[in-house]
């Protein structure tokens, strides 16, 4: 070891050796792992002042931007891979249980009621779209009573909260029925770029990455004493599939047929939709259960 190598160990032997006190152990080997890491990457590509300089204004600026509406470090997590396999090591795959993907940054509280058969898209422009399903356990038991969450952004690309109006529309929120049933009508997913007017945005077009999303629809499900599921569906034969999906999102377990439909075919429910086309999808969903005892288990 060189003179050089032993005083870059023994700065990040110092700095560990000051989490050691740390009277909660799980914070003690994050913070140990974190400085290993982050001081093994500054070694390894011999970062420059400059550069350190331009990474913490990039930081501060991801701050800046961040308001309760737009949360660009959710956004530089997903871009970078980290939401992702955050999930992947939360969501230890499970029989059959039905694979999450990212949250993404537009998830708002409080969507609204829609109820069976109702419809999330609060007036947003878009094709119309039937989805159906059920919500079941990994017994294969029907699950009552879930509550589904569901959000999207319209045929413009752009979530509600974007546009800064107060509005509300591309979500809201069902149970399933006695019998794990669910059913409502949302927007056709189409492909759309993530916000890229920010460092988020400026990252990705140095690496030459492109922003664009692949088509998809939001679910949130929750039950009790079952693991709380995050994911999406995506659109089978969506262009953008082949492209990249720009939050790595995609699982191939969870690209469905949306079908589309002529004008003037009966719709599930017999709304009239003064005959425009429509699609219709359908998402069986699988529940693990809370609290896995052998993570990994199978």
């Amino acid at each position: 070891m060189t003179d050089q190598s032993r005083i870059e160990q023994a700065l990040t032997d110092e700095v560990v050796a000051s989490f050691a006190g740390a009277p909660d152990a799980r914070m003690r080997e994050v913070m140990d792992s974190l400085t290993r890491h982050l001081h093994a990457f500054i070694r390894d590509v011999r970062l420059t002042e400059d550069e350190w300089r331009a990474a913490i204004e990039f930081l501060t600026e991801t701050g800046h931007i961040t308001d309760d509406k737009r949360q660009e470090f959710i956004l530089l997590s997903d871009v970078l891979g980290a939401s992702m396999q955050t999930i992947a090591v939360n969501n230890e795959a499970y029989r059959d249980a039905t694979e999450a993907t990212v949250f993404g940054p537009f998830f708002v509280e409080d969507a609204p009621f829609i109820g069976q058969g109702g419809d999330i898209a609060g007036g947003a422009p878009g094709q119309p779209c039937w989805v159906e399903g059920t919500v079941r356990d990994t017994d294969g038991a029907p699950v009552p009573g879930a509550r589904i969450e569901v959000w999207e952004a319209d045929e413009d690309g752009l979530y509600d909260v974007q546009y800064g109006d107060e509005r509300v529309a591309g979500r809201g929120h069902l149970f399933s029925d006695d019998e794990g049933g669910f059913r409502f009508w949302c927007l056709t997913p189409t492909p759309y770029p993530i916000p890229h007017d920010g460092p988020v945005g400026r990252l990705l077009n140095a690496v030459g990455r492109s922003p664009v999303r692949a088509a998809h629809l939001h679910f949130m499900v929750t039950a009790e004493k079952l693991r709380t599921l995050v994911t999406h569906i995506f659109v089978e034969g969506d262009p953008q599939l082949d492209i990249g999906d720009s939050v790595f999102g995609v699982k191939e377990s969870l690209v469905k047929r949306f079908e589309e439909q002529q004008p003037g075919t009966p719709t599930p429910d017999g709304r009239d939709l003064g005959g425009a086309t429509w699609t219709r999808a359908r998402f069986d969903i699988v529940l693990a259960p809370e609290g896995l005892a052998e993570p990994g288990a199978r």
